[in-house]
């Protein structure tokens, strides 16, 4: 028997038009409440900066103020933008939650920077050459979680002996050979990169050695999913997401907007085409149709696991989605 999908949430902690900050924090807590309670495997939350419209640029404190207000749902990166960061850094920082809430966090690394190229420079000069070492980083990051290190000049505390799960993020061929070679569970960002993920996915399953911290490949799909009691409400429901992409590809740094009747009037052909390629793994309705979709999409793409995020402007709206996500894949598994 085929063993059971999991599914997870992706949060960006967006903030919507005429929010805050604080706000969006409360609203990200009571996300992961929820979350939590309806058996949810994983909360991640992502690293963006130098964007007026997302909270989570301190993505570690963030982490340790979710974890502490839930009991059981993993939570972690997706991801932690390792360029950015010394990998010692990042060690003694999820060592420490480790430590707090014990086998409950994750740790996804990516290669990107999660925002522009003069704030890349800002957050660290060297941020191209870092990125260029990726894969050594990620060596070394592993080498302060291990116990072994314990004779090293340099140690991390109180990451030592933590073991961490570590898996590598991508929206390319190249994050899939990494963690292939690697023995990492791979999670891709099909919500925003979705063109090369089913390819990734099989890459990395035919090419995945078998490594102290995995005896088999494991994977997740990141995908936009907009649940509502109709399709039609869920429909109007995504038209907030696609003006976010929408306004990504125009440069425009607005919070995120409320739904429309109709995206005709507000973008281009040209944009339209951008749009619908960047999301082009999303998938919206009621219960019904969501189970048929993403049936269809798991038996295709052979993921271990769901990780959604849905960019919905109304707060209840979204925690309704929420539930009827988890209703869905409940019943995928029981067919």
């Amino acid at each position: 028997m085929k063993d059971p999908i999991s599914i997870s949430i992706l949060e960006l902690a967006i903030i919507t038009q005429d929010s805050n900050a604080p706000e969006t924090f409360q609203k990200t807590k009571e996300i992961a409440q929820l979350a939590d309670n309806l058996g949810y495997k994983r909360f991640w939350l992502a690293e963006h900066h130098n964007m007026a419209h997302v909270a989570s640029s301190a993505t570690v404190v963030l982490i340790g103020y979710i974890a502490g207000h839930t009991q059981n749902i993993r939570v972690g990166s997706g991801g932690i933008m390792l360029p950015n960061h010394s990998p010692l850094i990042v060690a003694e920082q999820f060592g420490t939650l480790e430590t707090l809430y014990p086998n409950r966090i994750d740790l996804g690394l990516g290669r990107a920077p999660g925002t522009d190229q003069p704030t890349a420079e800002a957050i660290r000069k060297d941020f191209f050459e870092q990125a260029q070492r990726f894969p050594q980083n990620v060596t070394k990051l592993q080498d302060y979680f291990s116990a072994e290190n314990a004779t090293a000049k340099v140690r991390a505390f109180p990451a030592e002996g933590t073991n961490v799960p570590i898996w590598i993020l991508g929206s390319s061929m190249e994050s899939a050979a990494l963690a292939a070679a690697y023995g990492l569970p791979y999670a891709f960002a099909g919500h925003f990169a979705p063109r090369q993920m089913i390819q990734a996915f099989e890459f990395y399953r035919e090419n995945f050695q078998p490594s102290e911290f995995l005896d088999k490949p494991k994977t997740i799909a990141c995908v936009n999913i907009i649940a509502a009691d109709t399709n039609e409400e869920a429909e109007r429901l995504s038209t907030s997401l696609y003006q976010m992409f929408l306004n990504l590809i125009r440069g425009d740094r607005k919070g995120l907007q409320p739904p429309v009747d109709s995206l005709d009037d507000i973008m281009s052909e040209e944009e339209r085409f951008h749009v619908n390629q960047m999301t082009a793994c999303t998938f919206t309705g009621n219960k019904g149709q969501l189970i048929t979709d993403l049936k269809k999409f798991i038996n295709y793409a052979k993921v271990d696991e769901l990780m959604a995020t849905g960019p919905i402007f109304d707060h209840q709206a979204k925690l309704k989605s929420i539930h009827i996500t988890k209703e869905v894949i409940d019943t995928i598994n029981t067919i």
